[in-house]
């Protein structure tokens, strides 16, 4: 408030006036918010400078100003600097004979100021003039904040009661009304109860002292009943509807919460999925790789597969030749086998033959197989070459074979083996004349003087065969 007094001294003096010393001190000493000039008779210039500084005031939130006397030109230059005070709730003019000029302005003030709720307008005569209260009345008709307006002692007749009466049926804030101690009389009275029904937001109006009939009052005071009902359940709803806004509001916290949560959870639940898919994508990758690598040894191995069974079919091929070629030698060794057969056949029936021809060479000496000759051929070249004897093993072979022929029934005597009897092997073998038993036991035949074949003779046979 400090501020505010400087600045009503400064206006004061730059209109040519000296601040009055009685509201400079109340402007020291006033609580904060509320400034309180009541009683003060304030002058033209004060009320000019208070017009010029209320429209920027932001802290009064009351203005007092009941019992000022204040003129028609400081009322009208008072009320024109509040139309546009934006932070003010209530207004006592009180007891200021406001009339004609004051009702205009007060019309004013009510149509364009948007922040008083509460105006105060006793004891004044607002109502002696019918067409500056109906200027009055078509503000509060327009006024979308006022709440409570007392109207007592302001001489207003059934005309102005009338239009009070448009006046309510267009206002939907205002809630108390106090008409008191006026002249509406029953014209007025009437006009104020028809238009009751209207307005759904007055719950209290007081016509005390206005020459109304009973009947009127009651109608009235049933009319405020109703509305007093309704203001109540209004209230309760309101009351219901701010606690559920609350609830409603805490729920939206809750499931914005929940939903940021949520979000949180569905953010973080993506990024697993991204690490799991780049995890995935990797393993597919490795798997993908070792696939690969199982192709390519699968195809080696393929490879591998496909060189074998060319071998195998080579193999197969060179076994089915080596089979003809061993049915082709079977076939020559049966064939061989069977021509010796048909060979030692013959050999035998020639030698039976012979035999029989010479019955004593068979007597004289002990038939001997074409196969012993042949072991004692081999034998005596084996001692002929350990005798170091030159080309008689080969005519001992040779006269041994002659000899096998020809006489394999008789005895062998170096005779029968041709010009060679006294050769080394022929000695070796003791081949002096008929076969002796030592001459069977130098080629291995048997024992000394046994005269039978061992076992070890009859193995060179078998190897000789």
């Amino acid at each position: 408030m400090e501020e505010f007094r400087r600045s009503y001294s400064r206006l004061c003096r730059e209109s040519g006036a000296e601040p009055q010393k009685a509201v400079l001190q109340q402007l020291h000493q006033l609580p904060r918010g509320r400034l309180d000039l009541a009683t003060q008779s304030l002058t033209v210039e004060t009320c000019r400078a208070l017009g010029k500084l209320l429209p920027r005031e932001m802290l009064c939130t009351e203005l007092v100003l009941s019992d000022c006397m204040l003129s028609e030109e400081g009322a009208t230059l008072l009320l024109r600097g509040l139309c546009a005070n934006t932070v003010l709730r209530f207004l006592d003019l009180k007891g200021n004979n406001l009339r004609a000029a004051g009702a205009e302005a007060l019309g004013k003030l009510l149509q364009q100021n948007k922040s008083i709720q509460s105006l105060t307008l006793e004891w004044n005569s607002l109502g002696t003039w019918d067409d500056a209260f109906a200027t009055f009345c078509g503000g509060l008709a327009a006024n979308g904040a006022l709440q409570q307006l007392d109207l007592r002692n302001n001489q207003i007749n059934h005309k102005g009661a009338e239009e009070l009466a448009l006046a309510l049926k267009g206002n939907t804030t205002l809630q108390q009304l106090d008409l008191r101690w006026n002249n509406i009389g029953l014209l007025g009275g009437r006009a104020l109860m028809n238009c009751l029904p209207s307005n759904r937001t007055l719950w209290r109006l007081d016509l005390a002292g206005n020459n109304i009939s009973g009947d009127v009052l009651r109608a009235v005071e049933q009319a405020m009943g109703h509305s007093q009902d309704r203001l109540t359940t209004f209230q309760e709803n309101q009351a219901r509807t701010h606690v559920l806004s609350k609830e409603v509001q805490h729920l939206r916290e809750e499931k914005s919460k929940q939903f940021l949560d949520l979000m949180e959870t569905i953010d973080k639940q993506r990024e697993e999925m991204a690490k799991s898919s780049r995890a995935s994508a990797a393993r597919v990758g490795q798997l993908q790789e070792a696939l690969n690598e199982r192709h390519s040894i699968i195809n080696a191995l393929k490879a591998k597969l496909q060189m074998t069974e060319a071998a195998l079919a080579l193999s197969e091929q060179k076994a089915q030749d080596l089979g003809e070629l061993l049915a082709t030698a079977e076939q020559e060794q049966l064939s061989l086998s069977q021509r010796q057969a048909k060979e030692l056949k013959l050999e035998q029936q020639a030698e039976a033959d012979q035999a029989s021809r010479s019955p004593m060479g068979a007597k004289a000496a002990s038939p001997i197989p074409r196969l012993l000759w042949l072991a004692l051929g081999v034998r005596a070249i084996q001692a002929e070459g350990q005798g170091g004897g030159g080309h008689g093993g080969q005519g001992v072979v040779w006269k041994a074979k002659r000899a096998a022929t020809q006489h394999s029934l008789r005895t062998l005597t170096p005779e029968t083996v041709g010009p060679e009897p006294r050769s080394q092997a022929w000695s070796h073998l003791g081949l002096e004349g008929p076969l002796s038993a030592s001459a069977w036991c130098c080629v291995g035949a048997a024992p000394t003087g046994s005269g039978k074949p061992t076992a070890e003779f009859s193995r060179i046979l078998l190897a000789s065969c």
